[in-house]
C-alpha cells in the first residue's frame, strides 16, 4: 500500500511540474526572427569565429540586425564568393517596421 502511494504521489508531482514547464514555456517564450535562421543556413556554417563572431548564427544575427555592413568578413565564404543569395534574401525581406539592412560584399 505504501509503494502505491509513493508512486500516486511521483505521479502528480511529474504531472504538476509537466503543466508548470509547459506554462513556463508559453509565458517566457523569445520569439526570434525567422530571417537569422534563414541567413544562417547560407553561410558556411564552420561556426569558425573568423568573423570576430561566436559562430555563424551571431554572424546572421549581425547581418540581420544591420550592425554587420560587411557580409564578406565571413572567411570561408570567400573561397565560394557566393554571397549573392544573401544580399539577394535581405533585399527582399524587410524588418518588420520595413527598414531593410543590406550588407555589402
Amino acid at each position: 500500500m505504501t509503494v502505491l502511494w509513493a508512486a500516486l504521489i511521483l505521479a502528480g508531482l511529474g504531472i504538476f511540474f509537466g503543466v508548470l514547464l509547459v506554462i513556463f514555456g508559453v509565458i517566457f517564450h523569445v520569439h526570434e526572427d525567422e530571417r537569422i535562421k534563414d541567413v544562417e543556413k547560407m553561410l558556411p556554417n564552420y561556426n569558425c569565429g573568423a568573423c570576430g563572431y561566436a559562430g555563424c548564427h551571431q554572424m546572421a544575427e549581425a547581418l540581420v540586425s544591420g550592425k554587420e555592413p560587411m557580409v564578406s568578413k565571413c572567411k570561408p565564404g570567400k573561397k565560394d564568393k557566393n554571397y549573392d543569395p544573401i544580399i539577394a534574401y535581405l533585399s527582399a525581406h524587410p524588418d518588420q517596421d520595413g527598414t531593410l539592412h543590406v550588407p555589402k560584399q
